[in-house]
């Protein structure tokens, strides 16, 4: 388990003093990148081998959201691993100890030098320490496309502030690029991610845009017909 304490600051407010989804999502995501601190024998091992752990796939839900100089806590916690996949919870809670948001998600270890999926031994992956995992709604992380009704919007350039240590855009940013497609109005409750491709500085994404009722949309972010993130966003 690993904890990161924050404040909400006016820079990850939006325009009604409330934190904004994707700073939330950039908290949790840097809470769970820092966990390897806590686990030196993973530390070790990665490092050793060149190996990272990359975001395959998340699912938050959004139970309250805090507003400007809330006291939070960003609390992540593995609850199973396997030879090339890790499985955690990232919660946020407020300084009552109430969770604001709630996720799971799906971590993928690959060496930095191929972008292929590697293996961590066996020592390594019992050298991890567990903890329970959360209760939520567990949903499927695969995020099911639809076959039509899908519309086309803008084209969207992978600029070089959208770019991360990873040296692709950052898994954040994709859902930056999304939310700007949903109506203002959209109230976001739910969330669930898919990352497949990496984009890098200068890719020009092409947004498909799926309807799912009035409740649920469905965005693809692509590169020359390769899908690099899937969000699905619900009210």
């Amino acid at each position: 388990m690993y904890s990161l304490p924050y404040k909400v600051t006016t820079s990850l407010c939006d325009s009604n003093g409330r934190l904004k989804l994707v700073a939330a999502l950039q908290m949790m995501q840097d809470c769970s990148e820092l966990w390897i601190d806590s686990e030196p024998t993973v530390r070790r091992y990665f490092a050793e081998n060149q190996m990272a752990q990359l975001l395959a796939s998340c699912q938050v839900e959004v139970l309250r959201i805090p507003i400007f100089k809330e006291d939070l806590t960003v609390v992540t916690s593995v609850y199973e691993v396997k030879p090339m996949f890790g499985f955690r919870n990232t919660f946020i809670y407020d300084k009552q100890g109430y969770p604001c948001y709630r996720s799971w998600s799906m971590g993928a270890f690959v060496n930095r030098s191929t972008g292929r999926l590697a293996k961590a031994d066996e020592a390594t992956i019992q050298s991890v320490t567990l903890d329970p995992k959360l209760e939520m709604d567990y949903k499927d992380r695969r995020i099911a496309i639809p076959k039509e009704g899908g519309q086309k919007d803008r084209t969207i350039t992978a600029m070089r502030a959208d770019i991360d240590y990873n040296r692709h855009v950052n898994n954040a940013n994709y859902i930056r690029m999304a939310m700007e497609l949903l109506p203002s109005e959209f109230e976001i409750k739910g969330l669930r991610v898919e990352y497949r491709q990496p984009a890098k500085e200068g890719d020009q994404l092409c947004p498909t845009i799926y309807r799912l009722g009035e409740n649920t949309s469905i965005i693809t972010l692509s590169v020359d017909g390769n899908i690099c993130a899937i969000a699905e966003f619900s009210k």
